[in-house]
């Protein structure tokens, strides 16, 4: 059972804001907004909008205040909130054959263990919902304040399989639901996390056109494969996407997108990069990917980066030095194509250093998902000269990796100068300094 709404507990208030001159202080409470409970993020950003505000905050030692505020139009009051909701995190209610969570062990950063599928974060941070435990009410408000863009993972239409894909009787409404949401103008960006022999084929050919039939208020669709760690005993047998059946499916994208282009004007659907790197096939050019809609969802990273290496014209202007690329076993090709454009240029020596996921298994081989501990283990061994470049992927926002390394505990127990960065262009700037 949920709390009672409470408002939104602040976190932290920036020095010389509008909030810091009224006096609000970390641990007070929003609790109302232009008299209205500040039921979350979404409630207080859209009353903090307008030049005039009445907030109702409630002070640490349990008095209230109404606060009368005057400012510019879209001028922030400087507060940030310890969480996004006032009555906690919805959690997920399905129980996914191919849940990631479910396959993870004990150990890793307590925050990794928290099922969410809150359709307020979806709107507020980009998370992935099912819409299962989306009441009557929510799909009211979603329509009646237009809150968009939501993002959704269908996996598929056919209520049948979807209640089996999620174990959640819930799950065969999701036709009718994106059909509401369509007729009311939200922008939906769908995901299908795609399970060999269960959802892709034919049911998949199925899902993407029925998907296209709501465009464009479906503005795009991203089919991501499946992933698999050694942490599946007891668990529904699953397996992971071969490189022959990755060719296929790429294959058959391009010929499906070729249509939608024609038809829509975009591609509509999005093969993650993983399919093509399984694959061994070259990323479509940044035209296919319509300004990267499901970047986040690793769909275009890969074209992303090259294109940012291509950018790079101008000789280094520094002295030559050593240093080491680190990523996970499906980048590894691309990371080799920077190497090999500073190597490019005399007396720079750039390695590339693949690290197997030895602690999720073989099938998993993004970097995003890269522990400390096996990236200590490859770096200690090999012992490469200069700096060690490590993916920023494979931390979180607040600088954690999976296992709950900080830079600084890396640091201390290698001993070498580590740095981090994401794009061709950010390794340059710390070699060289300045733009390229």
């Amino acid at each position: 059972m949920r709390q009672m709404l409470s408002g939104l507990e602040v976190a932290a208030v920036a020095p010389g804001s509008i909030a810091a001159e009224l006096g609000v202080e970390p641990g007070d409470r929003v609790l109302a907004a232009n008299g209205k409970p500040v039921r979350d993020l979404i409630d207080f950003t859209y009353a903090c909008a307008g030049a005039a505000l009445e907030l109702t905050v409630g002070k640490k030692d349990g008095t209230e205040e109404i606060l009368e505020i005057e400012k510019d139009w879209g001028e922030e009051l400087g507060i940030s909130f310890t969480q996004a909701t006032a009555d906690g995190i919805r959690r997920c209610r399905n129980h996914c054959r191919f849940c990631f969570v479910d396959q993870m062990p004990r150990g890793l950063r307590p925050s990794l263990y928290v099922k969410d599928d809150d359709w307020r974060l979806s709107v507020l941070q980009g998370n992935f919902v099912t819409l299962t435990n989306l009441s009557k009410a929510d799909l009211e408000r979603i329509v009646a304040e237009h809150l968009s863009p939501l993002y959704i993972s269908v996996h598929t239409l056919d209520p049948a399989l979807r209640r089996q894909l999620l174990r959640n009787p819930r799950a065969g409404d999701i036709r009718s639901q994106l059909a509401t949401l369509a007729a009311a103008g939200i922008e939906m960006h769908c995901q299908l996390v795609l399970c060999p022999g269960l959802n892709d084929g034919p049911e998949l050919e199925h899902t993407v056109e029925e998907l296209a039939r709501l465009w464009p208020a479906v503005a795009s669709v991203a089919a991501v494969p499946v992933g698999l760690t050694r942490y599946r005993a007891g668990l529904t047998e699953l397996k992971p996407y071969t490189p022959e059946e990755a060719r296929r499916l790429v294959t058959w994208a391009e010929k499906k997108t070729a249509a939608f282009r024609a038809a829509l004007g975009n591609s509509f659907l999005y093969l993650a990069d993983e399919f093509y790197l399984l694959a061994a096939r070259e990323v479509p050019p940044a035209s296919h990917y319509d300004g990267y809609p499901q970047l986040e969802n690793g769909v275009g990273l890969v074209r992303r980066f090259l294109d940012d290496l291509a950018g790079l014209t101008a000789p280094p202007p520094a002295t030559p030095a050593a240093f080491t690329l680190v990523t996970g076993t499906a980048a590894a090709g691309t990371l080799k194509k920077l190497a090999a454009w500073w190597n490019s240029f005399p007396g720079w020596e750039a390695r590339v250093l693949t690290v197997p996921n030895s602690f999720w298994g073989p099938s998993v081989r993004v970097a995003g998902l890269l522990t400390a501990a096996d990236v200590v283990k490859q770096v200690s061994n090999a012992r490469p000269p200069g700096p060690v470049f490590l993916p920023r992927a494979m931390f979180s926002h607040a600088g954690l990796t999976l296992d709950g390394w900080s830079m600084a505990d890396l640091r201390e127990h290698l001993g070498c100068e580590l740095k981090v960065a994401l794009w061709p262009h950010e390794v340059w700037s710390e070699l060289v300094g300045g733009g390229a």
